[in-house]
């Protein structure tokens, strides 16, 4: 016979009737009423689902402790055919089987046979209904003797199913006592029917349940680990999934170059790799554990332990009972501490945490002596377990290497910040993102400029990761080396913009540069696409967004970038951010600049204390997820009695005059330890320019602000080079001088000529 869901035939198949399907509950309740039941019994699925069966069945007597009905409606349904059947219903035997008689609406009475199956599972599901018209039946159908009531659906093996053969070997896999020959068996069922085989042996319902138990185990404990990218918490999560439901106590252990984030040899381990216990959770008493193994401990293992043959096989190891020989063996390990009370006669099981064919680690699981020990079908579960959650720690393990990676280039591109230049103190903050690939692009930078001059520099690459990371190092790099050559701001922008255009389309960026004037007092910026930054008056501890044409980001092309220069006030303070500290998801930009101008104002100690005041401030709303770049300047400018300044003539006698004046003025300065070399270093570069200057005066001006600055500037744009002067030559030898004596020299052109200067250490610095 086959189920009935599609069109009824014609006329009648020998042999085949439709048949109705219906599933009933623990309760009593239909939950699967086929289109061949509403054919049969009248009522639509929706209104039969979900009510009690003996109103629509004619098969109270295969569910025990249910009243018969008698309702059709307000008809009758069926009515019994003799004492022998109502006994069989009222003895409630499995499987059940019997014949009624159906009132139809229209007084038409139609002959059912039924059978009843117990369904045997986890599930509510509890009783499975076949019924069958009998008047479809043929009396060449029936066997002589065999009155209808007794005849039993029958099921032919659709032998040209394609995959049946291999289904049937599967099976055996899943269900380790099972033959070929049942799982043949079974599978032949299952064709034919097209649901699943429900019914087993006793041993087979056992098993099908442990199965079903382990199965549901595997599928909660994947759904609890790998939560997080983060190593150490996937760790844990992979511990305490196993306890104490499917162990009482878990270590897990993996290689030292794992936790450290760092390569391993090729092949397997040996008895010299060493292995770091990571976690370790139990349900003995607390502190049990602790002294004896605790985490954090790296320790060898030699060939004669389950745990070299584990890691070596990558094979799970089952030990059914810790004899007393191997808990000795084991004990060896622990130096002057005694583990055998704690493993002895317990059941322990050994997986492998592995990942494409490589061993990370692995995991003792130890079951307490008065629990089952483990089987061949716990080996198999922690085998797949072990599987699943290699995987998950591989993942976990190569993100932080990458991580790791980021993080370091990206250290190592951010710079070293001097908390003073000259007119100014700087401090500044970084802060990583708090979503995965956090390492990401921004970046500030301050730079020592010709004229006592400081460049700030606060910069965003779009994106996170690797890529963005790389690419703020190249602009970083780009910045600094044009403003080497003292480049205008909006010039600086406009040439940056231009790098990132031919390194690619996807070089994307906004930066705001700003030069600090001390001796001016005067601030010049240009701004590329970046949030304005936040000016703090000395004066009244006001503050404010500073004003600036946006401009376009860096890389779009095309767009024009201007300067706008700002007179400074001696204590006024700067603070340049990226978007990350004043941008909240939902939250308008409005808001976190509100805020940020708000904590900039406030009284602070010292200028770290204040980044840290605008950190707290920022961050107490919450959902910041980008990462930070903060700097803060407070521009005290250079009084006018720190500078000396004289004009002189390009005439070689004006070079012994030009000694004496920076001899006098280092005298009044009370700097006469640098005499000596300043001095001499001036003569030097005095001489230089009177040779080269073409016109006009050589400017020459002292600046005292922590060190002391000498700058000399002529009308010739060619830059002086260090040379190799050899015994005979007569010139070459000046800058080597300046090089040898200077804390810091350089060279930078101006718009009518050049300037080198030098940098000497104050003794008062």
């Amino acid at each position: 016979m086959h189920s009935g869901t599609g069109t009824a035939p014609q006329s009648p198949v020998p042999g085949r009737v439709p048949l109705a399907v219906v599933v009933v509950d623990e309760s009593g309740l239909v939950s699967h009423w086929s289109t061949g039941a509403r054919r049969l019994f009248g009522p639509a699925r929706e209104d039969a689902v979900g009510r009690p069966a003996t109103d629509l069945l004619p098969v109270s007597g295969a569910l025990p402790d249910v009243p018969h009905s008698r309702a059709y409606g307000d008809e009758s349904v069926y009515e019994e055919l003799g004492p022998e059947l109502e006994s069989s219903l009222d003895g409630a035997s499995y499987p059940a089987a019997g014949r009624a008689r159906l009132e139809a609406p229209c007084d038409e009475r139609i002959d059912v046979l039924w059978w009843a199956y117990p369904l045997v599972g986890p599930g509510p599901e509890k009783l499975l209904v076949l019924a069958a018209d009998a008047g479809r039946l043929h009396a060449d159908d029936v066997p002589d003797g065999h009155p209808l009531e007794r005849i039993a659906p029958g099921f032919a093996l659709h032998t040209d199913f394609p995959g049946a053969d291999e289904l049937a070997r599967g099976l055996p896999a899943i269900l380790p006592s099972m033959s070929v020959g049942e799982s043949s068996r079974i599978v032949s069922q299952v064709l034919e029917l097209g649901y699943p085989v429900l019914e087993f042996s006793l041993h087979d319902r056992l098993e099908y349940a442990a199965v079903r138990e382990h199965l549901e185990f595997l599928n909660e404990v994947s759904g609890r680990i790998g939560s997080s990218l983060d190593l150490s918490r996937t760790i844990t999560e992979v511990s305490r999934a196993v306890v104490p439901r499917f162990t009482d106590v878990a270590g897990t252990y993996l290689r030292e170059q794992v936790v450290a984030g760092e390569g391993f040899p090729d092949g397997p381990p040996d008895a010299t790799t060493m292995w770091h216990r990571v976690a370790l959770e139990h349900t003995d008493e607390p502190g049990r554990w602790d002294d004896v193994v605790p985490v954090g401990e790296s320790m060898p293992f030699p060939a004669h332990t389950p745990f070299f043959q584990c890691m070596t096989s990558g094979q799970p190891v089952l030990v059914p009972r810790i004899t007393e020989e191997m808990g000795n063996a084991i004990a060896s390990q622990f130096e002057k501490r005694d583990i055998r009370p704690l493993i002895t006669d317990r059941s322990m099981l050994v997986v492998p945490l592995k990942a494409r064919n490589v061993v990370l680690g692995f995991m003792i699981l130890l079951r307490h002596r008065e629990r089952p020990v483990f089987n061949d079908m716990d080996r198999v579960t922690g085998a797949e377990l072990a599987a699943r959650a290699g995987l998950v720690l591989d993942n976990a393990r190569m993100y932080t290497y990458q991580e790791s990676v980021a993080e370091t280039l990206q250290d190592s591109m951010l710079p070293h910040i001097e908390p003073h230049m000259p007119g100014c103190d700087i401090a500044t903050r970084y802060l990583p993102g708090t979503l995965l690939g956090r390492v990401g692009g921004d970046w500030f930078d301050s730079i020592k400029l010709p004229g006592s001059r400081t460049a700030l520099v606060v910069g965003d690459v779009m994106g996170h990761g690797l890529n963005s990371a790389a690419m703020m190092g190249q602009l970083r790099t780009a910045v600094q080396t044009m403003a080497a050559l003292d480049l205008p701001p909006a010039q600086l922008l406009r040439n940056l913009d231009d790098l990132a255009q031919r390194l690619g389309e996807h070089y994307l960026a906004t930066c705001l540069y700003a030069v600090y004037d001390p001796i001016a007092n005067e601030l010049e910026l240009a701004n590329a696409g970046h949030i304005p930054p936040v000016l703090v008056r000395a004066e009244d501890g006001r503050s404010e967004l500073l004003e600036l044409p946006t401009g376009a980001p860096i890389g779009v092309g095309g767009v024009p970038f201007e300067s706008v220069r700002v007179p400074m006030a001696p204590g006024d303070r700067l603070v340049m951010c990226t978007d990350g500290l004043v941008e909240v998801r939902g939250e308008d930009i409005g808001v976190g600049l509100a805020t940020l101008c708000e904590s900039a104002a406030h009284p602070a100690a010292s200028m770290d204390a204040a980044c840290d005041t605008i950190i707290r401030s920022l961050n107490t709303r919450g959902g910041r997820k980008d990462d930070v770049a903060l700097l803060m300047a407070r521009l005290n400018g250079i009084a006018p009695e720190d500078v000396a300044h004289w004009s002189v003539a390009p005439e070689p006698a004006e070079v012994s005059r030009t000694r004496a004046l920076v001899r006098d003025q280092l005298a009044a300065w009370d700097l006469g330890a640098l005499t000596a070399p300043a001095e001499l270093m001036v003569g030097e570069l005095v001489t230089n320019a009177v040779r080269h200057a073409r016109t006009r005066s050589v400017e020459v001006r002292l600046v005292r602000s922590g060190t002391l600055v000498c700058e000399v500037e002529d009308d010739d744009q060619r830059l002086p080079t260090l040379l190799n002067a050899g015994p005979g030559d007569q010139f070459g030898r000046g800058l080597r001088v300046v090089s040898a004596l200077a804390g810091e020299w350089g060279t930078s052109r101006t718009g009518s000529g050049k300037t080198v200067w030098f940098e000497l250490a104050s003794p008062r610095a």
